[in-house]
């Protein structure tokens, strides 16, 4: 016994020197730089990239996070919650701008701002961080001409007149990247005129404005440069020791692969189609199971995605409505129902969104096919319902009038006859003989009441 205890504890110390050896807490040396790349539009799955990858450089004690950035822009508040993560942040962060080709524009310049260290690889560029209009209905082309003083659409302060909102949205952003810029000592000026003129720059540009620390060609470079360089971290002054580091990138998991996908605003709402016609065809026929199934499924993934973007309620709450009025349609065939269903479908697509940041645009690519597609449904359904209206019953007693039947016995005015291959009592107002061709003309309990086709015949002619 005391021999198995022995054994038990020998394989515990084995297993766990074992386990230790393919901890990823540290690597050889105990000195680590972790890496993670966000290539396209920044929205809610980029900020649960950041977030997730410095949590696990935090609790690995990473000596940096390399955050490489490849994006046209996105939304704004996605970008505030990753600024607000990296300047939260323990583990000193490193914005690169990489590939060779690359660019880090709109909301992937305030990022940049807002890293300790800032660096670009060569043939990249930042900058256009203008903010974009606020959704809503499209402006007519040439609606805006002649409009302000010198007859091009502005006002003395280059704004177009009356938008008052958009200059708010302006100031407030310029007023976040010279917050930026002041804390990390960058080029705040460059960092306005890049809001309000949509100003870009090149890699070697920025550098000589003092947008960024330096240029570098890789990952290795980009360590060895930053090595020894004072940052501020969490309040505290903090000196890099990176140079020689291993870089160990963080792949994103299946849930992040998952929201990028589902967070295009196009993609959730050819979601929020598909599930709530899973759920119509279920209710047309229950006990289906797989429209069913697909369709709840379907709608909760376009609700969560929904919920995540910053969305107007009213345009989706009209979506819904014209949808509703699409399948009213089918069931209740009326051209106004039809025609409101599309109008209130398409007025709602472009109000969906209170922002369209690059990458998070309603496509009409995707919207007005959507729309065909589901008035074309709601025709075609219309189409049935209303054919079946026209044609007699075919289900139950009223299916079996006219059906034609072999007269069994008979005795007087009551017998038996043979239809639909049973045995059934029968009467008729008539004389009828064994052997005559008959037909249904009604039933009831259970009793059919039948007349001779010869009869009916004569009666047609």
């Amino acid at each position: 016994m005391r021999l198995a205890r022995v054994a038990l504890f020998a394989a515990a110390v084995i297993a766990a020197a074992v386990l230790s050896s393919f901890s990823p807490a540290r690597t050889a040396g105990g000195r680590v730089a972790l890496s993670i790349a966000i290539d396209g539009a920044i929205g809610p799955a980029s900020t649960r990239q950041l977030k997730e990858a410095l949590s696990v450089a935090a609790k690995r004690d990473a000596e940096v996070l390399i955050l490489q950035l490849d994006t046209p822009g996105g939304l704004v508040t996605s970008m505030r919650e990753m600024i607000a993560d990296i300047l939260a942040s323990p583990v000193p962060v490193i914005g690169y701008v990489a590939p060779p080709g690359g660019h880090a524009a709109s909301a992937g310049t305030y990022i940049l701002y807002a890293t300790h260290v800032a660096a670009m690889a060569p043939g990249t560029n930042l900058g256009a961080a203008t903010p974009v209009a606020i959704g809503g209905l499209p402006s007519l082309p040439g609606g805006e001409k002649d409009s302000g003083p010198g007859g091009n659409g502005k006002d003395a302060g280059g704004r177009p007149p009356g938008d008052a909102m958009m200059a708010k949205v302006t100031n407030d952003a310029v007023a976040l990247i010279r917050s930026l810029a002041e804390l990390r000592g960058r080029n705040g000026d460059w960092g306005e005129k890049a809001v309000r003129e949509a100003a870009s720059l090149s890699a070697s540009a920025a550098l000589d404005q003092h947008v960024i620390d330096f240029v570098a060609r890789d990952t290795t470079e980009l360590l060895q440069l930053a090595d020894g360089r004072t940052v501020d971290v969490a309040g505290k002054k903090e000196v890099l020791a990176t140079k020689g580091l291993a870089v160990e990138t963080l792949e994103p998991g299946w849930f992040i692969q998952l929201l990028a996908v589902i967070t295009n605003p196009n993609i959730a709402v050819v979601l929020m189609l598909v599930g709530v016609y899973g759920l119509v065809f279920e209710f047309i026929s229950p006990g289906a199971v797989a429209p069913g199934v697909l369709g709840a499924t379907c709608l909760l993934l376009g609700l969560y995605a929904l919920d995540l973007l910053p969305i107007n309620y009213a345009g989706l709450a009209l979506m819904l409505l014209g949808v509703a009025f699409l399948i009213m349609e089918a069931f209740n065939p009326t051209a106004v129902l039809g025609l409101g269903g599309v109008a209130a479908f398409l007025l709602g697509a472009t109000m969906l969104l209170q922002v369209e940041g690059p990458g998070f645009a309603i496509s009409w690519a995707v919207i007005g096919p959507a729309a065909a597609l589901t008035l074309g449904l709601a025709l075609l359904a219309g189409t049935y319902v209303w054919a079946a209206r026209r044609n007699p019953p075919r289900v139950g007693g009223e299916a079996m009038r006219g059906l034609a039947v072999d007269i069994l016995d008979w005795d007087g005015r009551e017998g038996h006859v043979l239809a639909l291959g049973e045995r059934w009592r029968a009467k008729a107002d008539e004389p009828i003989m064994p052997g005559d061709s008959a037909e249904v003309t009604a039933i009831s309990d259970l009793v059919l009441t039948v007349r001779r086709r010869a009869a009916a015949n004569d009666g047609a002619r």
